[in-house]
């Protein structure tokens, strides 16, 4: 019971949610996603500690930087099936399509060095 209530609550906050659905998309440093998001960057760190403790999101070093992804999910069955149901919701959703949009305009060494 603990890991299937761990997932509904790092998916109960909007901010999270949107993090997920942009990683959908592509791996991002914090830098990145404290851009996409506006939010400050240890509100995203936090958000995605939350989000890699219930098994959503992974991450790896990329030189000095760690760039964070979806999960696979091995390590739960919640975690998998609601990263597989998540990645077909909100698609139209004008936030989420907002960010999506705005992906190609990142630049990692631009968005890290403010």
């Amino acid at each position: 019971m603990k890991r299937f209530v761990r997932v509904m609550k790092a998916l109960s906050d909007p901010s999270r949610v949107k993090i997920i659905k942009i990683l959908g998309v592509k791996e991002l440093c914090v830098c990145e996603l404290r851009q996409l998001l506006g939010l400050a960057q240890p509100t995203v760190s936090k958000h995605l500690k939350i989000l890699e403790e219930a098994g959503l999101v992974d991450y790896r070093k990329e030189g000095s930087w760690i760039i964070y992804r979806l999960s696979t999910g091995e390590d739960s069955e919640y975690a998998r099936v609601m990263l597989g149901n998540v990645k077909g919701w909100l698609d139209e959703e004008p936030q989420v399509q907002e960010m999506v949009d705005s992906l190609p305009q990142l630049n990692r060494e631009r968005s890290c060095a403010a």
